[in-house]
């Protein structure tokens, strides 16, 4: 069921932070999941700013699917990897400039969340028809008239 009203859902999830470079000692955390229907084929980490080597809230954004296939196999390529960690656990391994992290979720948390953003916009429902207006007119310009040659 595609929305037309922008949603946004958020969930705290208690999230264990098992590898930060060489340096972290493994740490509990709260990650807040959100989804916005807004932009309906991602899903974004939100980690408060004590965790963060900025000191301020970071977010990583990737894709909804991503997640949901990370469940049940390793799955990813490039900054973010998703893997089943022993039957109750699901690590996601986040790659950055300055580092990598790896954190583990209770995967019943991530599949409570992903079961409310499949009931907000159902997989093949994503209406990407807003994007693909922003980014033609990004690249048009506002009058739609392209850049002079």
């Amino acid at each position: 069921m595609t929305t037309t009203l922008p949603v946004t859902l958020e969930q705290p999830t208690r999230a264990r932070l098992v590898a930060a470079g060489n340096t972290a000692p493994e740490r509990g955390l709260t990650v807040a999941l959100r989804y916005a229907s807004a932009d309906p084929l991602a899903i974004s980490l939100v980690f408060p700013a004590e965790v963060t080597l900025t000191g301020t809230e970071v977010t990583w954004a990737f894709a909804r699917s991503l997640l949901d296939e990370g469940l049940r196999a390793p799955s990813g390529a490039g900054d973010v990897h998703v893997w089943p960690s022993g039957r109750t656990r699901t690590a996601v391994e986040l790659h950055a400039p300055r580092g990598l992290a790896v954190v583990e979720f209770g995967s019943s948390a991530l599949r409570r969340f992903l079961r409310r953003t499949y009931a907000l916009v159902a997989a093949g429902d994503e209406d990407l028809t807003d994007q693909v207006h922003r980014a033609l007119k990004a690249f048009f310009g506002p009058d739609g008239g392209g850049a002079a040659g």
